[in-house]
């Protein structure tokens, strides 16, 4: 049976922090403070197996008028390459076109798995200087190594130029 896909609940920070500390360790993506999961628990969706199994999470996060952000999306290592990943950008995409934005963009280290899902490699410089109120808190800031990758939701991929 296929994972249930729900709006996360308070219980669900700590199985959250836990799944982004491991894939964080196998280099897949950024760490965050189980205080930030805390903090913004409203804005992540989980993966649930039936029998309770946290299978993923991913979180989105409105940056601007036109630009949302996928942010910690992990799937957990048993559960990988059965599409869950996807399932969980889709979800934010149909939760960006509801709010009425037009882009979706990521900070990421999996480039090819967001190029499978509609997403194009696009400049960091061209981001708005209000993503990088949230990347200067990160260790890594200002040598940041991720790769900035955006998608439309209304039609094919396009750099955050355009509108």
């Amino acid at each position: 049976m296929e994972p249930i896909l729900r709006p996360a609940q308070m219980r669900d920070a700590k199985k959250i922090h836990e799944l982004l500390m491991e894939c964080s360790a196998e280099g897949l993506l950024l760490p965050r403070p189980l205080g930030d999961i805390y903090g913004q628990i409203r804005d992540f969706k989980v993966l649930e197996a039936e029998d309770g199994t946290f299978v993923g999470c991913a979180a989105l996060a409105v940056i601007w008028e036109n630009l949302a952000e996928v942010r910690s999306l992990a799937i957990a290592r048993g559960w990988r390459g059965r599409g869950y990943g996807n399932r969980l950008v889709e979800s934010c995409c149909e939760d960006v076109r509801a709010l009425g934005i037009g882009r979706l963009f990521a900070l990421t280290y999996q480039v090819r798995f967001f190029e499978r899902n509609g997403f194009s490699v696009v400049s960091k410089d061209l981001l708005p200087q209000r993503v990088w109120i949230v990347c200067a808190n990160c260790p890594r800031f200002p040598d940041c190594d991720e790769v900035a990758v955006v998608r439309r939701v209304d039609g094919p991929a396009a750099s955050p130029a355009q509108s």
